[in-house]
């Protein structure tokens, strides 16, 4: 398949970085030469220099011959006109666009964006999707991340074992027997910054981040075998009072009536228009790495703290501050990646980087076959999908122990005629079964073949 990404940042970059690596013809442009010199010299890739809705820059890229477009400049605008260029002119079949700014998809305005208009096919909003992803993480003490699939009927749920998780140096196929009526898989640890699908002999240890899928009605069971209660948090404090701050403070307020929530920003006229544009959060006007405005907002009672403004340094030193200060749990929004190596380490339980989330949404659109739903799991080490078996797949009518033996993937749920069956050695599955799975990056051409249908990129 032949794409071209317009835009050459983190987002941009990294999924033509999974694109290239999956064998497809990609070519990249962005206004920014030296970046566009970088990502040519890193990734096999066509790098072009010029603005991506200009139809010269288009043409040069050989856009008449492109299966997709995928917009995620930082300028809204600048990726719808590329999409319509690429639409009228060159006849590009799909266009994915970025869009932050909400007014655009007003349902007032939701004919903007048909064929006959403005022709995009997928609109991805990086900050409504983060909000709702730090919401879920809000909704399950201690989870580092929290991914529905099947219609919520399952979740994979990251949490780290402490010396109070019961499980701890226990094999895992013992599990079963501790646990005999409880819908839970282990699908993956990171231990010492390394990740890997476990074994039934493999223990957990202290320290470890463990990977599970359960069936969403048993989590208020499972939580406790990793030492964790089912218990929301009553109060957070949201340091930011940007688009995601904003969308977090939404969701947080019709999700949960019941929460006290407050908002603090520095700029005095955005806190003025959060303060509009919500029902119930308290907004406070002023530096959330401050004491004094700490003090105010009454962080040290607060279950959660989550920083989301849009710099790392502020939201990483507001969330150990307010940890500090005798708040709870400490959520910061990171960019950067490269912070993850010590965020934890000096007391920030939750890092949230919106461009795995905004990645994982672009690849869930270009993917092909039986794909549902897709979500990365560290950076690209290993992803998680949702997939229907065809009745032509080699995994059909065959036992999963012998899934098993190939290495580098494992089966968390199978979905069959709307319900959840947790998978063991001898289970089978059968043509239409919804398929939850965790495949490491080197093995997803190995899952192409047990699909029988492309679940890799086009």
């Amino acid at each position: 398949m032949k794409v071209i990404i317009a835009g050459a940042g983190l987002v941009g970059y990294n999924i033509a970085r999974y694109l290239a690596a999956a064998g497809n013809d990609v070519t990249i442009i962005d206004r920014r030469a030296d970046l566009v010199r970088k990502i040519g010299d890193t990734v096999d890739i066509q790098a072009i220099v010029g603005h991506a809705s200009h139809p010269s820059v288009l043409d040069q890229a050989n856009a008449a011959d492109a299966d997709m477009l995928i917009a995620v400049t930082q300028a809204d605008e600048v990726n719808m006109v590329a999409c319509q260029v690429a639409h009228s002119l060159f006849n590009v079949p799909t266009k994915i666009a970025r869009v932050r700014a909400q007014d655009y998809r007003q349902g007032r305005w939701q004919s903007l964006f048909q064929r006959d208009h403005m022709p995009i096919d997928v609109i991805i909003s990086p900050e409504v999707e983060v909000a709702q992803a730090i919401a879920l993480r809000l909704e399950v003490p201690g989870a580092l991340d929290v991914v529905p699939f099947a219609e919520d009927k399952v979740r994979l749920i990251a949490l780290r074992c402490t010396p109070e998780t019961p499980i701890v140096n226990t094999p895992l196929r013992q599990l079963t027997y501790l646990f005999p009526d409880l819908h839970l898989i282990c699908v993956g640890v990171v231990r010492e910054d390394k990740f890997f699908i476990p074994g039934a002999d493999d223990q957990l240890l202290v320290q470890d981040e463990v990977y599970f899928v359960v069936e969403t009605s048993h989590l208020e069971r499972a939580l406790p075998a990793f030492g964790y209660e089912q218990r929301m948090s009553e109060r957070v404090v949201i340091a930011g009072g940007g688009n995601i701050g904003l969308f977090l403070a939404r969701v947080l307020e019709k999700r949960f009536p019941g929460l006290a929530l407050k908002l603090i920003e520095a700029d005095p006229d955005r806190a003025a228009f959060v303060a509009d544009n919500l029902k119930r959060t308290i907004v406070l006007h002023g530096d959330a790495r401050e004491r004094e405005i700490l003090d105010e907002a009454n962080v040290r009672t607060a279950q959660s703290i989550v920083a989301v403004t849009n710099n790392d340094e502020i939201n990483v030193m507001t969330a150990l501050l307010g940890k500090r200060l005798g708040g709870g749990r400490a959520l910061a929004l990171v960019n950067n990646s490269t912070y993850d190596l010590v965020t934890r380490r000096i007391g920030v339980d939750v890092t949230i980087n919106p461009r795995d989330t905004t990645v994982s949404s672009i690849l869930q659109h270009v993917r092909r076959g039986r794909l549902k739903s897709v979500h990365t799991i560290r950076d690209g080490e290993a992803e998680i999908y949702e997939a229907e078996a065809l009745e032509t797949s080699p995994l059909v009518g065959k036992p999963l122990r012998d899934l098993r033996a190939h290495g580098g993937m494992i089966v968390g749920a199978i979905i069959r005629d709307e319900k959840v069956v947790m998978p063991r050695g001898g289970t089978i599955i059968e043509p239409r079964d919804r398929v939850i799975m965790v495949a490491r990056s080197d093995v997803l051409r190995r899952v192409e073949q047990l699909f029988a249908v492309r679940l890799d990129y086009f």
